[in-house]
């Protein structure tokens, strides 16, 4: 995993996306060069706000936001598959384009991982795909620990970070 974190490592917590703050995050932005990396929609929340309401395929979609005190940084959308508890999914990963480069993907990672092992006791793995072009996110998610599976998912390489060493590699939910 990551560098422990250190004194000067940003603080994030983790909230819901809710009624009091979904507006802030669909005001979250990415550099119009990253768009790509996170969805082939324009408006990234707002497609998994939608996933979160239609739930495609009966996968449960958990938006969260990212939060650097009272101020919402950063966005992500936690999937479960329906009878797979051990494992769940990380999608639209983002950090606004005015809070990059200072820490906060991986304080993010460091928090999703922390409520993963409180809420999700039985999730053995946290899985993501990223987009080949996308060198920075790559090189984050080796930095953290997560490894490529050797598959492709989306069209994407799938990358695992195993939270207990009892995970098997599966195919990833349906969209």
């Amino acid at each position: 995993m990551d560098e422990p974190r250190g004194p000067d490592a940003p603080l994030v917590t983790l909230r819901a996306i809710r009624s009091d703050n979904w507006r802030a995050a669909l005001a979250l932005t990415v550099l119009p060069e990253q768009l790509p990396f996170i969805s082939d929609s324009p408006a990234p929340v707002a497609l998994a706000l939608a996933k979160a309401f239609i739930q495609p395929g009966d996968v449960t979609v958990t938006p969260l936001g990212i939060y650097a005190g009272d101020q919402i940084i950063g966005f992500f959308a936690l999937l479960h598959e329906p009878g797979r508890g051990d494992r769940c999914w990380i999608n639209h990963f983002l950090i606004d384009s005015r809070h990059q480069r200072r820490g906060y993907g991986s304080a993010a990672l460091h928090a999703i991982v922390t409520m993963l092992k409180e809420q999700y006791p039985h999730c053995q793995s946290v899985n993501l795909t990223v987009n080949p072009s996308n060198h920075a996110a790559q090189h984050l998610y080796r930095r953290f620990g997560f490894v490529e599976t050797g598959e492709e998912a989306f069209g994407e390489p799938w990358y695992r970070l195993p939270l207990d060493e009892q995970n098997k590699t599966t195919p990833p939910p349906s969209e």
